[in-house]
């Protein structure tokens, strides 16, 4: 089964779901035959590289709400986080764009490393003083931290369109799926779950995905080989 999972490196949401999703999958009985796969999904896709900034104020004017709401807001987010068990900064954070930080993560998939560097972006994001946003090495460092090799992951980050047809790809696809925000999860392409749902409702969704798989339908029946050898032909 695959289940796969359109996020943000920016969305505090998409870091606690991660972790409630990692809950449920880690106590499903058929875990071992799940693929989890990592879609892209920016969450301001306008925002250009070199323009960050603090997040209070950003999420202030975009919510059109006060600073002072804001930072409780985001104090909110921290004790989520903590309740699973995950380390969140509520001040002195920026926001600023993830594209280069798609284009790593596709780059890290065919290198089977795309899990490791996800969960290490949000917690550079998310947990760490040092910025993530406008700082090639920094994400070069994290990415050596994945198991990448430093030389290719700073050569991805140097040729912006390298994987960038991949990120706009998984940008389409969410927009064809109905996916207006993120965490947004996919299961078999048969079952959606919107949202950093808690551990219990992952364990539905991977529950009611599995049973319903159907069995291949065979359309026709030939010779063919297997691993104990080739059906032998008959007599013409």
């Amino acid at each position: 089964m695959r289940v796969e999972i359109w996020s943000d490196i920016a969305c505090p949401w998409c870091y606690v779901g991660k972790a409630r999703f990692e809950k449920a999958l880690a106590a499903f009985p058929h875990r071992d035959d799940v693929e989890v796969v990592h879609r892209s999904f920016e969450l301001d896709p306008t925002r250009s590289k070199g323009e960050s900034g603090p997040v209070i104020p950003m999420l202030a004017k975009k919510y059109g709400m006060s600073e002072e709401q804001a930072r409780e807001a985001e104090r909110n987010l921290g004790v989520n986080a903590a309740s699973e068990g995950l380390d969140y900064l509520t001040e002195g954070r920026d926001h600023g764009n993830t594209f280069d930080m798609h284009r790593l993560l596709h780059f890290a998939e065919e290198q089977g490393r795309q899990d490791e560097l996800i969960g290490l972006l949000y917690r550079a994001n998310f947990a760490d003083e040092r910025s993530v946003f406008d700082d090639d090495e920094r994400l070069v460092e994290i990415a050596v931290a994945a198991g990448l090799d430093a030389a290719d992951a700073r050569a991805v980050l140097a040729d912006p369109d390298r994987y960038a047809d991949d990120v706009r790809a998984d940008e389409r696809e969410a927009a064809e799926l109905g996916a207006n925000g993120v965490p947004f999860f996919v299961l078999d392409r048969k079952y959606g779950v919107s949202g950093a749902q808690p551990a219990d409702v992952f364990t539905q969704a991977l529950e009611q995905a599995w049973g319903s798989r159907s069995p291949l339908t065979t359309l026709a029946d030939g010779d063919a080989c297997g691993p104990d050898g080739c059906a032998v032909p008959a007599d013409v």
